[in-house]
């Protein structure tokens, strides 16, 4: 596992790895990635609005959010090719600075268009956009999970990773709308163009992974450990190369055709986006996730039971078994480290990213529904409360989870953080009953009058405190989700074995939110909010099971040691 070996929990610890050079640029990492995400699958709908461009348009701009849950797809890719003339920048660093002075110039050309006469240019742009800022994402939880050390540990440059990124949030959306009522749109797409192009120029400054000697060995055509005796046999390799390729393959130009005519098609002609998602998204996790995996539970069964091996060296005979080597490389072995690694935890590791985040993810399309259209709360109420106090405090959450991870270990964090995001969808439930309990609570604490003091009303201070408490949940979770994550990929395996599991992250609620947007119709708020806190305690369960399986292998690994030690 690529767990860094652990210090005892405490303030020392936190400072010091707070005072790193790795720390500072996973801060701006972190908002460089935020950044493109709030502009290009948020903010750019207010400028679409303010330029009069028609919902059903707007409703297809959406789909280029299919690029970050889909991400994993082209991961393989980032692990093993090199950009031309750019390899020497270092194995991440090339594509991170990359990704950041595209997404730069993009976001300036955007500037320069008018979504209403170049709306073909505008689109395109905007979806290669959000496929190089979702690479972007790849790389650096890649880069994070390599340049992890005792100093930097992977609990706090995850923690940070996130403030960057909500801090990005903030400037993307919220701060970004205040200036466009001032400058215009254009104007702040140049400006945040700009940053990004700073920061991309930043980022050539910061330490990088060092390549493996066997990834250079592989490079230069040499022997490889996949040909030396004791390997599974190129044939069986092969085969299953072929059987997961043709599938991760068939998901790719799915999404990319669907993505294209989408963005390309006359709104009459256009695809139904919610039948897309409701029949080919569980086919697409079945071909690249479910059936993949079992194929390298196979293979790792295969190579302990000793069949299939070779018995003495098979050197590469052409260009067609080295580049057989090389995807079976890129695009086999990450599973096969996983399941090798897992065993048949991986199915609880699979639940637990499935279900963790689901609390949040699920309902987060139906938030804006529910405050203006359930709640009838204004857009400058919603605003105050989302935008600013919300952010707020998932920054302070996040914070406040980074020293519960060096405090209290990451487990424990992570179980606390599923249950308190759990929880907080019943502040949300009692909002939908007329907040009663809430504004009881909030009277109780002196919320409310420190409201009205500043202009608000009860109404306004419930959903205040309502809003803080989830996001306060939601940042201590994700603090300590981003780590669990972090810490359970092998850094020779990083790219792809992050994506995987972020994107498994970001499909479950993809896949849902049709039917919980049937269930609102039928039942209402309140039932949905019930329902979110149960789904979201089975979570909690999960990361028991999870907790008590690191205890265990932790004890049978001391064991070893100590018998190893005694013989």
């Amino acid at each position: 596992m690529t767990e860094v070996a652990a210090k005892k929990p405490g303030w020392r610890v936190l400072l010091r790895a707070l005072g790193q050079r790795k720390t500072g640029f996973m801060l701006l990492f972190g908002f460089a990635a935020g950044l493109p995400y709030a502009l290009l699958l948020g903010t750019l709908y207010a400028w679409l609005s303010e330029a009069q461009v028609d919902l059903e348009t707007m409703g297809v701009f959406s789909l280029i959010g299919l690029a970050y849950a889909f991400k994993f797809l082209w991961s393989p890719l980032l692990d093993r090719v090199d950009l031309p003339l750019l390899r020497r920048l270092g194995k991440r660093k090339q594509w991170i600075v990359t990704a950041q002075l595209l997404l730069g110039a993009i976001l300036v050309l955007l500037s320069l268009l008018n979504p209403v006469d170049a709306l073909g240019w505008f689109s395109l742009l905007a979806g290669i956009g959000a496929f190089a800022s979702a690479t972007q994402d790849v790389v650096i939880d890649a880069w994070r999970v390599d340049v992890a050390d005792e100093k930097a540990t992977i609990d706090i440059l995850s923690t940070v990773y996130q403030m960057g990124y909500r801090a990005a949030a903030l400037v993307g959306g919220a701060l970004a709308l205040i200036l466009a009522a001032r400058i215009g749109w254009p104007q702040v797409y140049a400006i945040m163009g700009a940053i990004l192009l700073v920061i991309g120029f930043l980022g050539l400054f910061a330490p990088d992974a060092k390549r493996s000697a066997e990834a250079d060995a592989a490079d230069q055509g040499e022997v490889s450990e996949l040909r030396l005796p004791g390997a599974i046999a190129p044939k069986v390799r092969r085969n299953c190369l072929i059987a997961v390729g043709v599938l991760w393959a068939w998901a790719l130009i799915v999404v990319g055709v669907f993505m294209v005519r989408s963005l390309g098609a006359d709104p009459e002609t256009r695809p139904d986006s919610a039948a897309f998602i409701a029949t080919f998204g569980p086919l697409i996790v079945i071909a690249t996730v479910i059936v993949p995996t079992a194929i390298a539970a196979w293979l790792v069964r295969v190579e302990r039971q000793g069949r299939y091996l070779l018995s003495e060296a098979q050197p590469a005979q052409s260009g067609f078994d080295r580049a057989i080597d090389h995807g079976y490389r890129a695009l086999i072995l990450p599973l096969i480290d996983f399941v090798g690694r897992l065993g048949w935890a991986v199915v609880v590791v699979f639940a637990l990213v499935l279900t963790y985040r689901i609390t949040d993810s699920i309902w987060g399309t139906f938030a804006y529904p529910f405050y203006l259209g359930e709640l009838k709360y204004s857009n400058d109420e919603v605003a105050i409360a989302s935008k600013f106090f919300g952010v707020g405090a998932t920054i302070l959450g996040l914070a406040l989870g980074g020293a519960m991870l060096t405090l209290l270990g990451r487990m424990l964090t992570l179980t606390l953080g599923a249950l308190l995001a759990a929880l907080t969808n019943l502040l949300y439930a009692d909002l939908a009953l007329g907040g009663l309990r809430i504004g009881a609570a909030s009277d109780l604490i002196g919320f409310t009058t420190l409201v009205e003091g500043l202009g608000g009303d009860q109404r306004l201070a419930n959903l205040m405190l309502v809003i803080g408490g989830e996001n306060l949940a939601t940042g201590i979770a994700g603090a300590a989700f981003v780590a669990y994550l972090s810490s359970i990929v092998a850094r020779r395996y990083s790219a792809v074995q992050y994506a995987l599991l972020s994107s498994l992250t970001m499909l479950v609620g993809t896949l849902g939110r049709g039917a919980l947007g049937q269930m609102i119709e039928q039942r209402g708020y309140y039932d949905v909010f019930v329902l979110t806190t149960l789904m979201g305690l089975v979570a909690v369960v999960l990361c028991g099971v999870e907790w008590f399986r690191i205890r265990n292998q932790g004890r049978n690994a001391g064991l070893n040691e100590a018998a190893l030690a005694g013989a």
